[in-house]
């Protein structure tokens, strides 16, 4: 019976759970004899469906070293913070602060002020933690991590960051800690993760921005006042450690 009379049901092939019909439905060979023959071109390793594997296991990895880790804050600051700066010392006492009050620090693992919170955690003999990323220059992990995992791919890096953190701190920082800070706000704000505060450490640096998102984002009704309320801003280390404690205890109360 001829696909032209039933164009309704045309002929297929079926690659597994893939149906291919018409001119897709034509393949020179299987997937098995794909999958055994080892010669030809090693392009497959980067086409989309491997990445999926990929993927999954840096989820699975993630999940794996992260599992047991006890209560943490998340810490994002800029990588371009030279040792000698104030900033690289305000990140060393708030990884220390971190410690002393019982939360593992978690950070993205590089240079300037990662290397300065996971320093003051580690030094304060709390859990030091870095998550580092795959960059077109080499970074690594730096030496103050005491648990560390290194990722492909930015949003299974973020889910880590989120999943295993009971709050964020941000630290003055550039576009990645912006991305992170705004991602954390949107996650709140929709429910995905409850009891989350974000606290922006520094007024002089941060000001301007809180400033914008309350005289235009909220003035113009683009956000309410529960959004505006989910940033701290503060220059105060037992400050901002205050928030972090009273958000877990809520989370604790309704858990």
């Amino acid at each position: 019976m001829d696909e032209t009379e039933y164009p309704e049901h045309p002929r297929e092939k079926h690659r597994g759970p893939v149906v291919l019909r018409r001119g897709r439905r034509v393949e020179a060979t299987t997937t098995d004899e794909r999958l055994l023959d080892s010669r030809g071109p090693t392009d497959w390793v980067h086409t989309d469906p491997w990445r999926v594997l990929r993927i999954q296991a840096e989820f699975v990895e993630g999940f794996g070293a992260l599992a047991e880790v006890p209560r943490a804050v998340t810490v994002f600051g800029s990588a371009r913070t030279p040792r000698d700066h104030p900033e690289y010392e305000l990140g060393r006492k708030i990884g220390t602060a971190l410690a002393q009050a019982g939360f593992a620090a978690i950070t993205g693992g590089g240079p300037g002020s990662m290397e300065a919170v996971n320093r003051g955690a580690s030094e304060a003999g709390g859990l030091s933690i870095g998550l580092g990323i795959e960059l077109p220059f080499e970074q690594g992990l730096n030496p103050w991590v005491d648990l560390g995992v290194n990722f492909r791919y930015f949003f299974t890096r973020k889910t880590m960051f989120i999943k295993y953190a009971q709050a964020f701190i941000c630290l003055p920082g550039g576009f990645g800690t912006l991305d992170e800070l705004f991602e954390a706000l949107t996650l709140v704000q929709t429910k995905k993760v409850t009891k989350f505060p974000v606290v922006l450490f520094g007024r002089s640096y941060w000001g301007g921005l809180y400033d914008w998102i309350k005289g235009t984002v909220y003035a113009e009704g683009k956000i309410g006042e529960k959004d505006l309320a989910l940033l701290h801003v503060t220059d105060d280390i037992d400050d901002a450690v205050r928030v972090v404690q009273e958000a877990y205890k809520a989370w604790e109360d309704t858990h």
